[in-house]
């Protein structure tokens, strides 16, 4: 079952790259690890969860707004928020062959391949070198034992403000999206009519100074995060029924928005261990990847710790006045957070399937990087280009339309059934006569012909959830 589900890794990375998903990262060079670039059908199929995330969780709901906050923030945020002191893995290094990987990392996979589990969470440096050096623990690179002492390594990403070398004062690239939502608090309450409870929403890119290699592009150094804060008054509104409803809605996203099977996705509830110390309740919503069940999104109740810290390190006040009552306080928090690239790694590998001789990702149509995918049955026949072309041009109008005139029409069908393209539409002779074209099903193979002046109409009805 390992070999088989590390079989389906390879091949996911290797259609990713095969059909223009993803790349790695400045591979003319040789590569830069934990670094990826999305090609021209990753881009699509990436925004389009952004998108469904966005119109969720946003736009569809009237107690929600959304942000786009800064990359690079001031940094006493990040010396408020704890991140500068307590984002951090622990790291090994291997004395013989140079590997660096998380310890915690290491010790699992140890005892996972001799079919035992073991859990490290919240262990300290001295305990986890406890476990390497009792257990003979060695390399996976190399096979070595010789280890230098588990060590902690900030993952935040330094840079610099200004231009002049002795004038430069330090910053960093944000670790996450939160903090941008916390310290715009103030500015959203006071050009906005929102009461308690609602939330905001954010898409953007995070990054954090990872280590451990692998896994395609579930852990990477840049990363884009979908989050949510959602305020509310604790004496007004239940917690624990907004975390069962966030909980709920969670789940139903995944499942129906976006597709994935249910049968790969639990919940996993954090020990106090593992827990952080300002957080009452924090649950991982986790997928099956071929690596394990992994986090795919996060659900904290923070409590008010993030506004509180940042009231006392900006001295700005970021309490909630309740309008009917009068009442001052200092606003609780359920944080919904997911990264955008881990989405979109488990779409891809819950819709990879083998059969008819073919590979096909069978990816929900609102997802698909094109909608449909537009060919002339033979590319020496100007009178089918032509027509080809013209349709093509109706369909881009309203959907996002792949066109393809190489090869014979059979490989043409295949390596759409590749990129998830949910129909084709072939232009033929019959078709030039009768006004008609074929429209082939990705998951089917049926065919049926449809007049081209219903095209549109057909689409919309088939493309319509």
């Amino acid at each position: 079952m390992a070999e088989k589900e590390n079989n389906l890794m390879e091949k996911i990375t290797s259609l990713a790259k095969r059909r223009g998903f993803v790349f790695l990262g400045s591979e003319i060079y040789g590569g830069l690890a934990n670094s990826y670039e999305y090609g021209p059908a990753g881009v699509e199929l990436k925004r389009n969860i952004q998108n469904a995330w966005w119109n969720t969780f946003v736009r569809a709901r009237q107690d929600m707004v959304g942000l786009d906050s800064s990359i690079i923030l001031h940094p006493k945020v990040w010396e408020a928020s704890g991140h500068t002191a307590n984002l951090a893995d622990a790291m090994i290094d291997c004395r013989h062959c140079k590997n660096r990987t998380r310890a915690d990392h290491l010790i699992e996979n140890f005892f996972e391949a001799k079919g035992e589990k073991a859990s490290v969470e919240g262990k300290s440096v001295e305990e986890l070198d406890k476990i390497i050096r009792e257990n003979k623990i060695p390399c996976p690179v190399c096979g070595k034992r010789e280890w230098t002492p588990v060590r902690k390594f900030n993952l935040l990403f330094e840079t610099n403000i200004g231009i002049v070398p002795e004038n430069q004062s330090k910053a960093y690239l944000r670790g996450e999206t939160a903090q941008g939502i916390f310290v715009a608090f103030k500015n959203i309450l006071d050009s906005t009519r929102l009461r308690l409870p609602f939330g905001v929403g954010q898409i953007g890119k995070s990054f954090r100074n990872e280590i451990t290699k692998g896994n395609f592009i579930y852990r990477t150094l840049e990363f884009e995060q979908g989050e949510i804060e959602y305020f509310f008054d604790p004496e007004a509104s239940d917690w624990q029924k907004l975390f069962e409803e966030w909980k709920g809605e969670l789940w139903k996203f995944v499942t129906g928005r976006l597709g994935v099977r249910a049968e790969n996705l639990r919940w996993r509830e954090h020990g106090d261990e593992e827990r952080s110390f300002y957080s009452k309740r924090t649950e991982d919503l986790e997928y099956k990847f071929p690596f394990g069940f992994k986090e795919l999104w996060g659900l904290a109740y923070r409590t008010d710790y993030d506004l509180t810290q940042h009231m006392k390190f900006s001295g700005v006040d970021l309490s909630y006045t309740d309008p009917l009552s009068g009442r001052k306080f200092v606003p609780h928090v359920i944080e919904p957070a997911v990264g955008i690239n881990r989405l979109m790694a488990m779409v891809m590998l819950d819709a990879y399937a083998e059969e008819n001789g073919r590979i096909v990702l069978k990816l929900k149509p609102a997802l698909a990087p094109y909608k449909a995918a537009v060919f002339p049955l033979l590319a020496n026949k100007p009178a089918l280009v032509e027509k080809a072309k013209e349709i093509y041009g109706l369909l881009s109008k309203n959907f996002m339309v792949a066109w393809d005139d190489r090869g014979n029409i059979g490989k043409r069908y295949y390596a759409q059934d590749e990129i998830g393209t949910p129909y084709c539409v072939t232009v033929d002779f019959e078709g030039l006569e009768k006004g008609d074209v074929t429209v082939r099903d990705r998951d089917t193979m049926q065919q049926e012909r449809v007049n081209i002046t219903g095209l549109v109409k057909y689409f919309e009805g088939k493309l319509g959830s």
